[in-house]
């Protein structure tokens, strides 16, 4: 699924105008990589969480030339999905299964 399905699909549910949904969905991930850029995790209640995760240097092997190789720290986003939506994933696959 891609943006553009993602923006159709709220058009079509709400009522609203796409281009003020795309805006709006813009708008959400401009302030959600500006918040995890400066350090903050977002909290998206049913959803999940994004945020920065620091990852410590370690020394890692270049298979290819059998050489080691220092990796620094660094700092990724990270998203961590809700309990709730977990468990809804969870429930779709267990359905399915039993379906067969």
């Amino acid at each position: 699924m891609t943006k553009q399905d993602i923006i159709r699909r709220i058009s079509q549910r709400t009522g609203i105008d796409p281009d003020i949904n795309r805006s709006v969905i813009d708008a959400f991930f401009e302030v959600t990589k500006s918040a995890v850029e400066q350090g903050q995790t977002v909290y998206v209640r049913t959803f999940g969480s994004f945020g920065p995760k620091h990852r410590a240097a370690k020394v890692a092997r270049n298979i290819t030339q059998n050489t080691a190789m220092q990796i620094e720290a660094h700092t990724i986003p990270y998203f961590k999905p809700s309990l709730e939506f977990i468990n809804q994933v969870r429930r779709l696959k267990v359905d399915a299964e039993t379906n067969d």
